[in-house]
């Protein structure tokens, strides 16, 4: 039989009413079997939903009936028969078999149950991960964080931003943090990526105006918490004559329209996950550095000061507050100390102590990070060099600042933390296929 004949639709692709007498094959999984004696329902489950398969033992051949009786659940079947409409029945409709193909046997026990009546540990569940794709609820999450990303290319694309792919095998620390994984490159040592940054930077003075990557990053810190992976996805642009305004306004026109993408596209899926999906509205508030550290200090015990980063406990503070008083659960924080910012992070003309950058927060969460850039040669060198880095470790970056570069801007976006948030899971390793982190290598 050749593989094509196996499925001629996905089970919610099936309308009783269009198809008539036509023969449908439907094919995936053995989600379930319910023998009741002189009826036997198998359940048929395939990468859009379910059908049922009846089986009346009257009306049947007795062979195939004690066939299917048999079939053992998380089996890989092909079933080819007529279609009858049935209300109760998934997508509205029943297959009536003609014949029934085993195409793989599974074994028992499975490694954990698919139908989500059992529940199991998240380590249980990412130690056989390809079962736990079968589960309606993981792979609903997956289908979204699809539309995530298909929206994200389709709103920057359309404002005029051009895909890249920048090196993940770098010689050098592309932003001067320790936090790198070395590997062997040949004959000499060279690093994981821990960002694009740099290399967004030099396209800008190449003329490509406006870029975006989505693509692995990597951070070697051993941290271990319900938020942090040491590879993740990062959504990066950049975007030359633009400050960090501008840059803002696309990000958060672009939150919004992921979300209203997304909940036109994947409603099947949140429906799964029992999600009620709100657009944000924009513009987001736009809330200073000095402003954020004030809300810390009345609305919590822990007190800061100016120049101190945000801690966890901060961030749930400020946007616990902003949520009481907004509403809203996306905010931006501007203007951060220039000395807790990135080197390339461009201060302001009139108060150097200040700088162009912003974070754009959720309720729980940072989501991204970004600023206008420094784009004179001799203040980004200047800058490098405050921040106890040898600019010679940063050559192949710093020529191109000599020879016409553009005011630029920009933001990197953690995918894993946007999918995250917009789907309230409680841990990251929730929204990844194959986690890495500090114990985790395999799968």
């Amino acid at each position: 039989m050749l593989l094509a004949k196996l499925r001629t639709h996905y089970s919610t692709q099936v309308n009783p009413e269009e198809i008539g007498d036509e023969k449908v094959s439907l094919a995936g999984w053995v989600h379930e079997v319910r023998d009741l004696g002189g009826i036997c329902f198998v359940v048929l489950r395939d990468r859009e939903g379910k059908a049922q398969v009846t089986l009346v033992k009257k009306k049947i051949d007795r062979e195939l009936f004690n066939f299917a009786r048999k079939l053992i659940r998380e089996s890989i079947i092909s079933v080819t028969g007529t279609v009858k409409p049935e209300e109760k029945a998934p997508n509205g409709y029943e297959l009536i078999p003609e014949t029934i193909e085993l195409l793989n046997e599974a074994e028992s026990p499975l490694p954990m149950d698919t139908t989500g009546k059992v529940d199991a540990e998240l380590d249980t569940r990412l130690d056989s991960r390809f079962m736990d794709l079968r589960r309606e609820k993981t792979h609903a999450v997956f289908r979204i964080r699809h539309e995530v990303l298909k929206a994200v290319r389709t709103f920057l694309s359309d404002n005029g931003f051009l895909e890249t792919s920048t090196p993940k095998v770098v010689a050098t620390a592309t932003e001067g943090g320790t936090a790198l994984f070395p590997i062997t490159y040949f004959d000499r040592e060279a690093f994981l990526n821990q960002s694009p940054q740099l290399f967004k930077q030099i396209l800008m003075s190449g003329g490509m105006d406006r870029v975006f990557e989505i693509g692995p990053i990597f951070r070697a810190e051993e941290h271990d918490t319900r938020r942090h992976l040491n590879e993740a996805t990062s959504i990066d642009i950049e975007a030359s004559f633009m400050d960090h305004f501008d840059v803002m306004e696309i990000l958060e026109e672009m939150i919004a329209f992921v979300y209203s993408e997304v909940k036109k596209n994947a409603a099947k899926f949140l429906e799964n996950l029992e999600i009620e999906l709100n657009v944000p509205k924009t513009p987001f508030l736009k809330l200073p550095y000095s402003e954020a550290i004030e809300i810390v200090n009345a609305n919590s015990d822990e007190k800061l000061v100016w120049g101190d980063d945000l801690s966890t406990l901060a961030e749930h503070t400020i946007g616990e507050y902003v949520f009481q008083t907004t509403g809203e659960e996306h905010y931006f924080i501007i203007d951060w100390p220039s000395e807790i910012k990135p080197f390339y992070a461009l201060p302001y003309e009139n108060d150097p102590e200040i700088s162009k950058s912003f974070d754009l927060m959720h309720r729980t969460m940072e989501l991204s990070s970004g600023a206008q850039r420094v784009h004179q040669y001799d203040l980004l060198k200047t800058r490098i060099e405050n921040q106890g880095l040898d600019p010679d470790g940063f050559e192949f970056y710093l020529k191109t600042f000599r020879y016409g570069m553009p005011p630029h801007a920009g933001w990197g976006m953690g995918c894993e933390r946007l999918v995250m948030t917009m789907l309230g899971t409680e841990n990251i390793r929730d929204v990844v296929l194959f986690p890495r982190d500090r114990k985790r290598l395999s799968p």
